[in-house]
């Protein structure tokens, strides 16, 4: 794996004027000047200011009781459009562990980036960011086709936590943003069509335990990117799948958003309701206009069978990037942040001050609220293609919708024609199957290890040939789960580390664990635990409970005494689950996640004189954190201790979470308390519509994605 550079003390600016110097290579490019060029790939260093992605957390973040989720439907939409609705999207993460260790604090860094080049199209992507595609520019124009973050800083928008926006990311597996968005993939060159470098990045996904990729092409003369997608099932059972690529584009009031459909579904933030929508105007506003409303909003384009599918955003000049597909991608959406001061604070969250976005996305249902059911040993592939459209400003910014869209279709069956796109599916398809020349980076060890396992068990290897899981991306995560495979027993460990391992949670490792629990050498704690967390993944709580009691007989742990309390809060049993908890802080080890876990149990049982008396006594490096600080202005506030709290709202807090409205709810109970003991007055309705009206909450403190009307 390649090692980022990092600026020396030496030359503290010497970073600043090589970024200068590279972006202005980007920016001042010759417009309308195309040489014609083979394709390239290579590896160059790309520049900007980025946050630490930070430690890993070790706590097991177990999954809910359910695998579905229950939605509220507009009784119009049909019964073929309800069939998969809810349907296996309930959060997990498990075996992956939370990425909730970074900071708002950067610096500038060089990331390895791996470039994709024609005469028409420059291609950049992050092979150890999730290959997320952060620029793709249009050389001929010298226009740049995608948002392009100025910034690298994760923000808490992911199935674990850390998430950060621009360009196009590619989610599967399950609804939300993929596990590794800020992790390292394989990475590996692939002869075209042609012969030219094709980009091939793939993984092994561990919470469903398939192989994924995607080949990117960028033929001679091509004017737009090819992306080859292909999913396998090596299972012998039906799986749930799920897969969207998410397309950040710049956010201007002369953009608008094109897709071919007369209707949408439409997700409110504020009622959790999924509603029918004709477009383009629903509820007073345009919809395919994202500056015309002020809360966050989720559309979903009902495509008709047989419509080509496609989304493109154009500005006030008719251009813009579009994305098509194959067919076997069905759905389409926009999604928007609001215009609200809580919206714009997000955008300027994320990325800085000035930079705004919107998203176009497509995804293999027609909504994000379903996964489709995959049957076993199959492999599903679709091809999709982005570019530069250029339309009539005046038919596509005009009022009639129908003749917007349709401009749109027929400009880009001019461009690219489906048939035409349907010729090269299917020799993508070809090349999809085909060996890497060589592996340009090292991903995670997991596949390598699951080919090893299914070997010593005499097991069909559930990878394919053609993507490459060399023994050497085994690492030290991998090592005591080989050390289990082949000895019989996982390598002890004092309790007191501050990291027990990674966590395995796949069914078949089950078997192993209990076997080497029965022996000398793996009868210890963490064989236990780990056998516990297996279980408690796998929804079986009494199973669970008996290994966490098996770990303790062997050794107490506030490993497992944590998990125990975490149990104890499953079944209701909130006494017990913050006893629990304060055993395991007073074993140890003492770390900020375990001390914020405590704190919001002792929270949600409304022990706030508890918490705030653990806050005085923790060492000052955990106190500081910005959740024991949240944590601590609640119950400071429950207990009319308002002298200190005001600072709470001077901090410029990383890890909100998406939806996430405790800063606002901190800052109204503040002012309430506050004026309720200044004037002697109860804290009722009137007293809390008057905070509103007077109290409007600082920029910097809101994150709400829509307001309240009366507000």
């Amino acid at each position: 794996m390649k090692t980022p550079f990092s600026p020396t003390a030496d030359y503290p600016g010497f970073w600043q004027i090589i970024q200068v110097v590279f972006m202005c290579s980007l920016v001042f490019r010759p417009a309308n000047v195309s040489t014609a060029q083979p394709t390239t790939l290579r590896w160059e260093g790309y520049y900007l200011p980025a946050a630490d992605v930070g430690p890993e957390n070790p706590l097991p973040m177990f999954r809910g009781p359910k695998e579905d989720e229950t939605l509220r439907l507009d009784p119009a939409i049909p019964a073929e459009e309800r069939k998969y609705l809810g349907w296996r999207v309930a959060w997990r993460a498990l075996p992956y562990r939370m990425q909730d260790g970074y900071t708002r604090q950067k610096q500038l860094r060089c990331l390895d980036s791996l470039v994709l080049e024609n005469e028409n199209l420059r291609a950049v992507f992050l092979p150890q960011l999730g290959g997320r595609l952060v620029s793709l520019l249009h050389k001929p124009t010298g226009r740049e086709l995608l948002a392009r973050n100025p910034v690298f800083q994760p923000a808490n928008l992911a199935l674990r936590n850390a998430w950060f926006s621009g360009g196009i990311e590619w989610n599967t597996t399950l609804r939300g943003h993929y596990y590794l968005t800020c992790s390292p993939l394989f990475a590996a060159q692939v002869r075209g069509v042609q012969g030219e470098p094709v980009l091939r990045i793939y993984q092994w996904d561990r919470v469903r335990c398939f192989p994924w990729q995607i080949d990117f092409h960028l033929p001679p003369g091509s004017p737009v990117l090819f992306a080859h997608i292909r999913i396998l099932n090596p299972h012998d059972v039906e799986i749930p799948m799920y897969w969207w690529t998410n397309i950040a584009v710049p956010e201007r009031k002369d953009v608008r958003v094109l897709e071919p459909t007369e209707t949408g579904l439409t997700h409110s933030y504020e009622r959790g309701e999924l509603t029918i929508a004709k477009l383009p105007h629903y509820e007073g506003r345009d919809m395919t206009y994202t500056t015309q409303s002020q809360r966050a909003y989720d559309l979903f384009a009902r495509i008709p069978e047989g419509q080509r599918r496609w989304i493109a955003a154009v500005d006030g000049q008719g251009k813009g990037l579009f994305e098509v597909s194959t067919d076997p991608l069905r759905g389409r959406k926009i999604f928007a942040w609001g215009m609200s001061q809580g919206g714009r604070r997000w955008q300027e969250f994320l990325a800085q001050p000035g930079v705004a976005y919107l998203e176009i996305q497509a995804g293999l249902a027609q909504t994000q609220m379903e996964s489709l059911p995959m049957p076993p040993k199959t492999a599903w592939a679709w091809t999709e293609a982005f570019g530069l459209l250029e339309v009539d400003p005046k038919v596509v910014h005009g009022p009639d919708w129908t003749a917007a869209w349709k401009t749109a279709d027929a400009a880009l069956e001019k461009i690219l024609p489906r048939a035409q796109m349907d010729q090269w599916d299917k020799q993508f398809a070809h090349i999809g199957i085909q060996p890497p020349e060589r592996v340009l980076q090292m991903g995670s060890g997991w596949a390598a290890l699951e080919r090893r396992r299914c070997k010593a068990q005499g097991l069909p290897d559930p990878l394919p040939e053609h993507l490459p899981f060399p023994s050497q991306s085994l690492g030290p995560e991998q090592a005591p789960w080989i050390a289990l495979l082949e000895k019989g027993a996982l390598p002890p460990k004092e309790p007191t580390t501050t990291d027990p391992g990674a966590l395995m949670t796949q069914p078949e490792w089950a078997p192993l664990l209990e076997k080497s629990a029965q022996t000398p050498e793996g009868n210890h704690w963490l064989t236990w635990w780990h056998l516990g967390n297996l279980r408690m993944e796998a929804l079986d709580l009494d199973g669970a409970e008996k290994a966490w009691e098996a770990s303790l007989a062997c050794q107490k742990t506030g490993w497992t005494l944590r998990n125990l309390a975490v149990l104890a809060n499953r079944r209701g049993d909130r006494p017990k689950a913050c006893q629990l908890m304060l055993q395991a802080w007073q074993t140890g080890p003492q770390i900020a996640p375990l001390a914020i876990e405590y704190m919001q149990l002792l929270t949600q049982a409304g022990r706030f004189a508890e918490v705030y008396e653990f806050v005085n006594a923790l060492p000052d490096k955990i106190r500081q954190h910005e959740r024991v600080q949240l944590l601590w202005a609640r119950a400071a506030i429950e207990l009319g201790r308002l002298e200190d709290v005001e600072k709470i709202f001077q901090y410029d807090f990383a890890t909100i979470q998406e939806g996430e409205v405790s800063l606002t709810d901190l800052w109204f109970a503040w002012h309430e308390k506050r004026i309720a003991a200044a004037e002697h007055i109860p804290i009722d309705e009137k007293l809390r519509q008057r905070v509103r009206r007077q109290f409007p909450p600082p920029r910097q403190i809101d994150f709400r994605m829509f307001v309240p009307a009366e507000q």
